[in-house]
């Protein structure tokens, strides 16, 4: 057995994410989305960023609705499935940290939790500081986070997987109260030439307070900022385990 070395995290579980987790990520957390896009007018049509857009589905039916859709992704691997599944729109390549697009969206979205990714407040400001700059006056920032509760019952145990013929996969997941940060591991074994290939993946995450990101949205210039739960609904209290965050760009001219 040969394990192999891991040069991109994001791009050696690219074929997995497409598999078992796209299509049910976008089930799941698109809708409460498509409700708020409506709420804040941003209508059919309307031109829209997918941030941290992994394999395409969000963006294939977000498209069906008849909105204009650039993704964007770190991962080459994960732009490449995205291109078969989502063939009518736009694909950047770039960092959500780092990028650079002129102000041209009504609205961003990112819906899966992909900025938990960001593991510290400083460069999850920056991913702002991006998007506001990316939006046209009065665009919109909809995005959803994972918070601290959402984590605490990572334990370790294995949380999906499956056996093919040349390929096997298995997922576990785990969190550190005393850092505040979360792992979920991926061990995928595939059978190329005969040989069992393996690949240990391990990707780090970080949930974050409500106050903190209301407060790094407000630093950068977003006005008009509200909290939903997971249906879309404006939470009257605290949300404990994940958050949709909106913010506008509002220009006083």
């Amino acid at each position: 057995m040969i394990t192999v070395e891991i040069d991109s995290k994001y791009d050696s579980w690219a074929k997995i994410y497409n598999q078992y987790w796209g299509l049910e990520y976008c089930q799941q957390n698109l809708p409460p989305f498509e409700k708020l896009l409506k709420q804040y007018n941003i209508l059919p049509s309307a031109k829209l960023l997918d941030l941290c857009c992994g394999t395409g589905q969000m963006a294939q039916h977000l498209i069906e609705q008849d909105y204009q859709v650039t993704g964007l992704d770190f991962s080459k691997s994960m732009l490449q499935y995205a291109h078969k599944n989502a063939p009518n729109a736009k694909f950047i390549h770039d960092d959500a940290r780092f990028f650079n697009l002129p102000s041209s969206f009504n609205a961003v979205i990112s819906p899966s939790g992909s900025l938990n990714h960001i593991m510290n407040i400083e460069e999850l400001k920056e991913v702002f500081l991006r998007v506001y700059d990316a939006l046209l006056d009065n665009g919109v920032f909809l995005f959803g986070l994972n918070l601290e509760d959402g984590y605490k019952s990572w334990n370790g145990s294995l949380t999906d997987g499956d056996v093919q013929d040349n390929y096997a996969w298995a997922c576990c997941d785990s969190y550190n109260a005393n850092e505040k940060t979360a792992q979920f591991k991926i061990t995928i074994f595939e059978l190329v030439e005969n040989i069992w290939q393996r690949l240990d993946i391990i990707n780090s995450v970080k949930p974050y307070a409500q106050t903190e990101i209301i407060t790094a949205l407000k630093n950068v210039g977003f006005t008009n900022i509200n909290v939903y739960d997971r249906q879309g609904n404006l939470a009257d209290d605290q949300c404990n385990q994940f958050a949709i965050f909106a913010g506008s760009k509002f220009v006083n001219k």
